[in-house]
């Protein structure tokens, strides 16, 4: 391939952000005392051709400006090789670490062979960061036999150590899926608060700095504070993501403009921009997914090979407010408003539109929040209840999903926020009709601390819902691994979080096959 000029490249960039009329290499004067790449670096939405390379300078993560003076950008050399060794780079050039996004860069590796592993770098004066590899994607019309990826998400600093992260590093994954809840917003405290299924408080095993996030300067010294782990970054380093976002990167449980602060929307719109601009500066997205005026852009799709159609969903920013008060409520009239939405028409008629083309000989749905209206009854209750932050709450627009699913064969959801291991079917009827697809709901890398096998009230969960087929209330992700005649996900658990070097096992493998969506747990 043509390798591109560092002048083309930054001239290139320069455009894009609208800096056509900076320096084509602006060189850094800084007296850097420490190593700027301490936050590390990651890859992301890959394609058959490249992939998404970031890094962000920060020799003082955790001090104002991570350590970096806010009046210059800095040029940082990148490098992507087909060997670990870099003797052969296949793609080099330079790009803008501008103070505007916290000295943060995102480039756009194009031009490389499909279906196989490079390894990337960057370059600041006379330091170098850690060795990422990512893999690119095979190319949409090739007959794919085998394809391995990870799921993983929730992972509250304060709960426990990341050691799921150093698990995942070891596997041998094509790609991973982040499913939201990277940071979680909260303020310091020494205690984990009583919740109805935990009626014990857990000291906080590693606190939060800082207050809760309300300003951009906060949101930054979260993530600097979260990617200042190892095992996080050893993960990033291993493969390339797919993130979407949940509630957490802005307030717990939001949707659209509306927050738990009881904020006029337009003050919440301002803090969400901000959440926006800080999750996009820490994460490896497209220019494509860059934040707009108080929006961003995450639902897409990556078709991979002819097996897969990865569809990646966005169920927060379209959302109309939680029924019921939120919460976790017996039925209310908002529970069946036709009016209501969990995607918003555009995402819904964009992801119908990709359904009804029936490329692939698998259909993954991979986003947020539980799709299963599980009644969540466990101590007698009288009438059923159900998460109104999930799909449960939204009877309408999940028929909706559901018939769009119905005839297919071969859809395969995937979600997070529940902090625990689900696996299910997907029934129309409120849970009680004909089943349609799966579900798949991965645990947390740490949020929820231990956990135990089995959740207290699991048995009347069990009873109360003939959807639900497997539980588990340990911490850690899943794999996938998807041939053209099944798909196979393994639940892997840690044994504790709240002390490092947590061992790894495989609570349950489970396995559709293609054309019936029902479960077989082996």
């Amino acid at each position: 391939m043509t390798n591109p000029t560092r002048r083309s490249t930054i001239s290139g960039l320069a455009v894009g952000l609208g800096l056509a009329a900076a320096p084509a290499i602006i060189r850094a004067q800084l007296p850097l005392t420490a190593d700027p790449f301490r936050l590390g670096v990651a890859a992301g939405d890959p394609a058959s051709d490249g992939f998404v390379i970031w890094t962000r300078l920060a020799p003082d993560p955790l001090a104002e400006n991570g350590g970096m003076a806010m009046g210059t950008p800095v040029a940082v050399d990148w490098q992507v090789a087909s060997d670990e060794r870099f003797a052969t780079l296949v793609a080099r050039g330079s790009t803008l670490a501008r103070p505007e996004l916290a000295h943060a860069v995102h480039v756009e590796v194009a031009g490389l062979s499909p279906d196989r592993p490079y390894w990337y770098r960057f370059l600041a004066g006379r330091d170098a960061s850690p060795v990422g590899r990512a893999r690119t994607l095979p190319v949409a019309t090739a007959a794919l036999e085998r394809l391995r990826f990870g799921v993983v998400g929730c992972q509250n600093y304060e709960d426990g150590w990341f050691s799921a992260y150093a698990h995942v590093a070891r596997e041998d994954l094509a790609f991973v899926f982040h499913y939201g809840d990277y940071i979680y917003e909260g303020g310091a405290r020494s205690v984990e608060p009583a919740t109805g299924h935990d009626p014990h408080q857990r000291p906080a095993v590693r606190p939060h700095l800082g207050q809760k996030l309300f300003s951009l300067d906060d949101y930054r010294r979260r993530y600097a504070q979260y990617k200042l782990d190892p095992d996080l970054q050893a993960a990033h380093a291993a493969a390339a993501w797919f993130p979407v976002f949940d509630d957490h990167e802005v307030e717990n449980n939001w949707t659209g403009l509306v927050d738990q602060e009881g904020d006029p929307p337009e003050v919440f719109a301002l803090r969400r921009a901000q959440a926006f601009q800080a999750y996009y500066e820490h994460m490896p997205f497209r220019r494509s997914s860059f934040p707009g005026p108080g929006t961003m852009q995450i639902y897409r799709r990556a078709k991979i090979g002819t097996l897969l159609d990865l569809h990646l969903l966005d169920t927060r920013q379209f959302r109309t407010d939680q029924p019921c008060g939120d919460g976790f409520k017996p039925y209310c009239a908002g529970w069946d408003d036709p009016a209501a939405q969990t995607m918003g028409t555009a995402q819904e008629a964009w992801l119908a539109a990709s359904l009804r083309e029936r490329r692939a000989r698998w259909n993954a749905i991979a986003q947020q929040v539980m799709m299963m209206p599980l009644d969540r009854r466990t101590h007698g209750e009288p009438a059923p209840i159900r998460n109104m932050d999930s799909w449960g709450g939204y009877d309408a627009p999940r028929e909706r999903m559901l018939g769009r699913l119905a005839g297919l064969g071969n859809a395969v959801v995937l979600t997070g926020d529940e902090h625990q291991n689900f696996a299910g079917e997907l029934r129309t009827r409120g849970g009680r009709g004909e089943a349609v697809a799966v579900e798949f709901v991965g645990t947390s890398i740490s949020s929820g601390g231990d956990g135990a096998d089995v959740r207290a009230g699991n048995d009347r969960i069990m009873a109360e819902n003939p959807c639900l087929k497997f539980t588990n209330d340990r911490r850690g992700y899943l794999t996938c691994e998807v041939t053209p005649d099944a798909w196979t996900t393994r639940f892997r658990v840690l044994d504790r979080v709240t002390t490092p070097g947590a061992v790894v096992a495989t609570a349950a493998t489970i396995t559709v096959p293609h054309g019936r969506p029902e479960l077989a747990i082996g």
